[in-house]
C-alpha cells in the first residue's frame, strides 16, 4: 500500500488535485454573460476579458454594445462575433489577433489593438471601422 507521505516525498508527485467536468465552463460563462446583457437591453458595458477565449461567440454579432466591450488578454486570432458597434471603448489588446475582420462597423470611444501577434496600423483600423475616439495600435 502506498502512503501519502511516499507519494509526497517523490520527487515527481502526482497531481492529486484534478479539478474534475472542466470542458465547457468558460464557455457556458460567457454565453451567461451575453444573454443577461441582451435580456438587460444591452446598456452599459460588456467585459469578456482575461477568459483564455479562442474566438468570440456569434451571438455577439448583431448586438450594439451601449457602453464599452472589453475582450483584451483573451487568446483570440479573429475578431470575427464581435458586436456590431460600440458605444465607448472596444478593447482588444493583448490577444493573437493577425487580423481586424470581424471588427465593430463603429465605435464612438477608443478603439485598442495594440500588443496583438500583428502590429496594426491607424489606417488598418480606419477601413474596418468608423472611430470617432483615439486609436491605440
Amino acid at each position: 500500500m502506498i502512503k501519502l507521505k511516499d507519494i509526497l516525498l517523490e520527487n515527481n508527485p502526482p497531481n492529486l488535485l484534478i479539478p474534475r467536468r472542466i470542458e465547457g465552463r468558460v464557455e457556458k460563462y460567457v454565453q451567461s454573460v451575453i444573454q443577461k446583457y441582451i435580456k438587460d437591453g444591452s446598456k452599459g458595458d460588456l467585459d469578456l476579458s482575461k477568459l483564455k477565449l479562442t474566438k468570440l461567440p456569434g451571438n455577439l454579432k448583431n448586438v450594439s454594445v451601449t457602453g464599452h466591450f472589453y475582450c483584451y488578454r483573451n487568446n483570440l486570432t479573429s475578431l470575427d462575433g464581435a458586436p456590431r458597434s460600440v458605444g465607448g471603448y472596444f478593447d482588444c489588446h493583448s490577444n493573437d489577433l493577425t487580423s481586424l475582420d470581424g471588427a465593430p462597423r463603429s465605435v464612438t470611444g477608443g478603439f485598442y489593438c495594440n500588443g496583438n501577434a500583428t502590429k496594426f496600423t491607424i489606417a488598418q483600423v480606419r477601413a474596418v471601422c468608423d472611430v470617432k475616439g483615439i486609436i491605440y495600435v
